[in-house]
């Protein structure tokens, strides 16, 4: 008997360690195009030339999240288009069946959302003010709503996509923070009433930027705005410097963003160069180094952005993939 207590002595730290264990350190690819990719006929292939599921090669490359954007209305554009809530649910369903984590990344907009363009849904232009704050809210909860219905509960919800000029022009532009500020804040009161345990992010580009997330976040956090994660994108190749020089740069906002505003972070959004094979891997290594390296473990992830979009489908020069249908080897940075 006393060895037995003992035992038991023993394993209950260890139980319960395993239940309170911080998740997985997040890699993973945004893979938006992949559903059409596979309908136009594009075939994937391991480095021995095997057909494979794409997203067998990236979980083979250590990969364990898939980020989905999703559009409200689109078109059937092949490169700019789909991503639509069915569609979106699919792919979810499919990415969590091979085991990975999920992160729903929401426009508000029929296509792109990004720093140059935050067009409001077609359906929604002629809204007066207060009914875009329920078209955000029922919006995000169908959706979220559908995913639990699949059986996917996303890990990760960004409200907005690279909005460091806000959503939803003119009504949710950073020249009204107030209107920002309430429909960010809809979409998470949304995003909760699903799930509480789902973590909002918001994102913002330019990582290595610490003045431009200054700027956003200080707003924010005066407008009361409720988030769980900041999200930066990384591009060395759209900021037009080698990561070499702005590396330290995105590491010290990385710290800054969670000291400051005692908030986990997160690069939603990474990308090199596709010929610049050794390049991009080192660019992966050091930038995944940067996020784990950020204080009491505040650091969640990185995810690039359409690694398998290969240029001759996508016509995109920042995937991850050979014009022979085989993942880059610039992808072995996602390994242990």
């Amino acid at each position: 008997m006393k060895n037995i207590g003992l035992f038991l002595l023993l394993l209950f730290p260890l139980m319960n360690h395993g239940q309170n264990a911080k998740p997985d350190f997040a890699k993973g690819a945004d893979v938006g195009w992949l559903p059409q990719m596979e309908a136009t006929g594009y075939k994937f292939y391991d480095t021995d030339g095997s057909q494979k599921d794409c997203l067998q090669l990236l979980k083979d490359r250590g990969m364990n999240t898939i980020r989905l954007r999703l559009f409200v209305n689109p078109s059937n554009d092949k490169a700019s288009g789909h991503c639509s809530k069915d569609e979106t649910v699919s792919m979810a369903v499919r990415a969590q069946k091979m085991g990975m984590r999920i992160m729903i990344d929401f426009h508000y907009s029929d296509s792109w959302a990004d720093p140059a363009k935050q067009f409001k849904p077609a359906a929604w232009e002629k809204h007066a003010f207060p009914e875009l704050l329920n078209d955000v809210y029922n919006h995000t909860f169908d959706v979220l709503n559908a995913l639990k219905n699949a059986g996917v509960t996303p890990e990760w919800v960004q409200i907005g996509n690279e909005i460091p000029g806000g959503m939803m022009w003119p009504d949710g532009s950073t020249k009204n923070w107030k209107q920002l500020g309430q429909l960010l804040n809809k979409g998470y009161d949304a995003t909760k009433a699903v799930n509480p345990k789902i973590k909002v992010i918001v994102h913002v580009d330019e990582g290595n930027n610490n003045a431009k997330f200054r700027t956003f976040f200080d707003n924010a956090t005066e407008q009361k705005v409720k988030y769980d994660v900041i999200g930066l994108s990384y591009y060395p190749y759209w900021i037009k410097k080698d990561y070499t020089e702005t590396i330290a740069d995105l590491q010290f906002n990385l710290n800054d963003m969670s000291k400051r505003y005692h908030k986990e972070v997160m690069v939603v959004e990474v990308g090199g160069e596709d010929h610049l094979v050794q390049n991009t891997f080192d660019m992966l290594k050091a930038t995944i180094k940067a996020v784990k390296e950020v204080p009491n473990q505040k650091g969640l992830g990185v995810i690039y952005w359409e690694p398998e979009g290969e240029k001759s489908w996508s016509q995109y020069s920042l995937s991850a993939w050979q014009s022979d249908g085989k993942p880059s080897p610039a992808l072995d940075a996602f390994k242990n």
